[in-house]
């Protein structure tokens, strides 16, 4: 039988180690452990806001909450534009992990081309938008793929219900919901709202953890309420539509004007666009020529004129005017009718729109009245609309003036305005003398008018207006079944590089009903090269058609018998 080993008898465990050896690792773990400690005072007590800083910059974000845009509405409480839930499609680029296959179809349900998403990809940033406002199904399907490093987040996207009719009025917004054009544009800050924020923790797959602190509510912006009426704005432009397209016009421009209360009622241009797909937008399209675009006014301008002769004293509307021989001479310009009148009166004068009559009248007063009257009359200053875009126009300084320059300005050349200017001008006549305020926001109060004539001038001109839309005037096309109805018409040559060309403008000026005006309609046709190029050919018939569809939207009672209008097919041409 074996005896039994004792191990404390073993060599190897009976040998003695230096005592120095163990001191000496004891020191270095000492100083080890001293070295931690300080490492660690040093990062907790000096380094901590750097620290801080760069764990932030890796797992805390700053998220956004969108406000809801204000609602756009006609004054009827018809939606005009309002904000639809969307999703932005959004990446840090470092945490992306999709393979070539997930990033062709990712890049396909985006409509983006693949090397435009690889690029975006390869960004040196942490937070890259791969498509903004996307629709909440492709959202979904973007979603499934469960690409690490692919986010959404929500947002919205402007949608415009009424399309191209009220494309010039509202506007449209970019994809950071910025107005760019229109009401979105000049209301942005009413209608754009606060955003809100709050502070997140996220880890490294891009889930939120934590929020830290409370973060900050969005505020909603506040909603808009427009004068225009949606009934109206429609059948404006389907008229407007319609005659650019019958005349083979190069564009065209209507407004509607309440009598009453100065909103305006319908804006409309032609070429329009969708804000609501504007892929293929040019600036022809984008131009509101109702404010934006001057053209010369043509004998739209002469109830003014008259009405400032009469307004002097110089005539009376009875006056007798001699137009003989059809001509008038002024240095070395002559100025025509396009027949020979002889004698007319006042009232005659502006029914047969002869320049002749109308240059003898104006050539009576000084010239520093007939500017003054230009200017109370709004010409040369921008309309006060709170909308962007809206000219002045150009009325020259009344020192300047030459007797051939004043004589021409009386009839509508040499002096620039827009559209609105004119409608808004009109209103001296539809309102007993009153020149009113216009606005695009409803507002239901009586507009407080500044008189510039006296009611019974405006009174007589309003007569003089009614025959010239008459079956003996340069406008019997104006007329309306039921209605009685005044306007003037106008037709101007077109300037490019400083000389008259042979195109022209065709316009028609307008209110209804002539007993007690509600309505002033006022309509441009730019080019019209059908053959046919007159205010009274061309401007009047779509007045007659917007006039008398908006007197019956708004129900207003009838002044004149229907069977009595009788609208010849050869209307009185006015002097050019």
């Amino acid at each position: 039988m074996a005896r039994p080993v004792k191990l404390t008898r073993n060599a190897l465990l009976t040998t003695k180690l230096p005592a120095w050896r163990s001191r000496c690792m004891m020191g270095l773990m000492a100083i080890a452990f001293l070295a931690l400690a300080v490492r660690a005072v040093w990062l907790q007590t000096f380094s901590n806001d750097f620290l801080q800083k760069q764990g932030n910059s890796r797992f805390v974000r700053n998220l956004e909450i969108p406000a809801n845009r204000g609602k756009i509405v006609d004054r009827t409480g018809t939606m005009l534009a309002s904000s639809l839930p969307a999703k932005a499609v959004w990446v840090d680029p470092d945490d992306v992990e999709a393979s070539p296959e997930q990033r062709r179809q990712l890049a396909k349900l985006l409509g983006m081309d693949p090397r435009e998403l690889n690029r975006k990809l390869a960004e040196d940033k942490n937070y890259v938008y791969l498509k903004r406002q996307v629709d909440a199904n492709v959202a979904a399907q973007v979603q499934a793929m469960r690409i690490p490093g692919v986010h959404l987040r929500n947002e919205y996207k402007r949608h415009y219900p009424e399309g191209e009719t009220v494309a010039h009025v509202v506007g449209f917004t970019n994809v950071e919901d910025a107005g760019q054009e229109g009401f979105e544009l000049s209301q942005q800050q009413r209608l754009a709202g606060k955003p809100g924020s709050r502070r997140v923790i996220k880890d490294n797959l891009g889930r939120i953890i934590e929020q830290i602190g409370s973060g900050r509510e969005p505020q909603d912006g506040a909603d808009l309420s427009l004068s225009i009426d949606t009934r109206i704005q429609f059948l404006a432009h389907n008229a407007l539509r319609d005659a650019v397209r019958e005349h083979k016009a190069k564009a065209g421009a209507a407004v509607v004007i309440d009598v009453h209360t100065g909103e305006v009622l319908a804006l409309s241009n032609w070429p329009t666009y969708d804000p609501n797909n504007r892929l293929q937008l040019t600036g022809a399209q984008l131009r509101n020529r109702v404010l934006t675009d001057t053209y010369e006014p043509g004998s739209t301008m002469k109830p003014f004129s008259i009405a400032m002769a009469i307004e002097q004293g110089k005539v009376k509307p009875t006056s007798m005017i001699d137009t003989s021989p059809g001509k008038l001479t002024i240095g070395t310009a002559t100025i025509g009718d396009t027949h020979a009148y002889g004698l007319l009166t006042v009232e005659q004068v502006l029914q047969k729109s002869s320049n002749v009559g109308t240059v003898k009248m104006a050539l009576q007063l000084p010239p520093q009245r007939m500017w003054e009257g230009f200017t109370s009359l709004g010409f040369g200053q921008a309309p006060q609309l709170g909308f962007p875009g809206a000219v002045a126009g150009r009325v020259r300084p009344h020192k300047s003036w030459k007797p051939i320059e004043q004589a021409t300005m009386a009839y509508g050349h040499g002096i620039s305005v827009s559209l609105i200017q004119m409608a808004r001008a009109y209103s001296v006549f539809a309102r007993d003398g009153e020149l009113i305020p216009l606005t695009m926001l409803r507002h239901d109060a009586p507009a407080e008018g500044v008189p510039v004539f006296k009611p019974e001038t405006a009174i007589a001109v309003r007569r003089m207006l009614e025959m010239a839309a008459g079956p003996q005037g340069t406008a019997p096309l104006a007329q309306i079944p039921g209605y009685r109805v005044g306007g003037k018409t106008g037709t101007a040559h077109k300037q490019e590089n400083g000389a008259y060309q042979n195109k022209y403008i065709a316009s028609f000026v307008g209110l209804a009903p002539i007993s007690r005006p509600r309505v002033i309609v006022a309509v441009m046709v730019d080019e019209p090269s059908a053959g046919k190029y007159y205010g009274g050919q061309v401007a009047a018939p779509v007045f007659a058609r917007i006039t008398g569809e908006t007197l019956r939207a708004l129900r207003v009672q009838p002044d004149a018998p229907f069977a009595t209008l009788i609208q010849p097919a050869d209307p009185v041409r006015e002097s050019l």
